[in-house]
């Protein structure tokens, strides 16, 4: 995927954050969500790892190598911001005070169900929080790409790698369409531009619902 795809991503994801809300951006994609939140909007961002109130560091910083985020980042700390326990962090978490979790993703069904964690044949340290964070946050959006790098579909009728969460997600993001899960199945919501439905649904193994209300992505 290219650098400009990912930004693409990136930026429609941005705008899933709303003023007010409490946010976890997940590592790759989400993360670089940060940088693109639509001017005046005031969200606080936060971390597993115990950092709450924080934003992507300008071009001209360094940073501080002992403080980073969950995915050992470095992160430039925003007025008011706290540092706490990861035990204070998660309770936040599974306490369900998270209004947005922008998550990547391995694979993602028609029924919301995330794989997200582990590829099998690789090497896993751990699954981390992020079966907490898709569980506890009270919209999960994952933001990923369409395809594979062996250009197979990502959203299936059924993940076939082990599952993050159950039912979980709430919309996906990826540089060709925004599809929302409804309980009803998949709803394509918009389209990059210049990107069909007919070629979205290629892409798709599961079925998808066509918006009446059909959008071009604006970002």
């Amino acid at each position: 995927m290219s650098k400009h795809q990912r930004e693409l991503i990136a930026r429609r994801a941005a705008w899933e954050i709303q003023n007010g809300f409490y946010v976890n951006l997940g590592p790759g994609i989400p993360a670089l969500a940060a940088r693109f939140v639509p001017e005046g909007v005031e969200a606080v961002l936060v971390s597993e790892s115990g950092v709450q109130g924080f934003g992507p560091l300008h071009h001209e910083h360094k940073g501080d190598r002992d403080l980073v985020d969950a995915a050992n980042e470095p992160v430039a700390l925003t007025p008011g911001a706290s540092l706490f326990s990861s035990v204070d962090a998660y309770a936040m978490i599974r306490g369900g005070h998270l209004d947005l979790c922008i998550v990547g993703g391995f694979q993602v069904d028609e029924r919301g169900n995330l794989a997200n964690w582990m590829l099998p044949g690789r090497m896993v340290h751990g699954i981390g929080g992020v079966m907490d964070l898709a569980c506890g946050a009270k919209r999960v959006v994952v933001a990923m790409e369409h395809r594979t790098p062996a250009k197979k579909p990502k959203i299936l009728r059924n993940c076939t790698l082990p599952l993050t969460g159950l039912g979980v997600v709430h919309r996906v993001i990826t540089e060709l369409a925004v599809i929302d899960v409804t309980p009803q199945g998949l709803v394509l919501r918009e389209v990059a531009a210049e990107v069909s439905v007919d070629e979205v649904c290629r892409e798709t193994e599961a079925g998808l619902r066509v918006d009446k209300d059909l959008k071009i992505i604006q970002v």
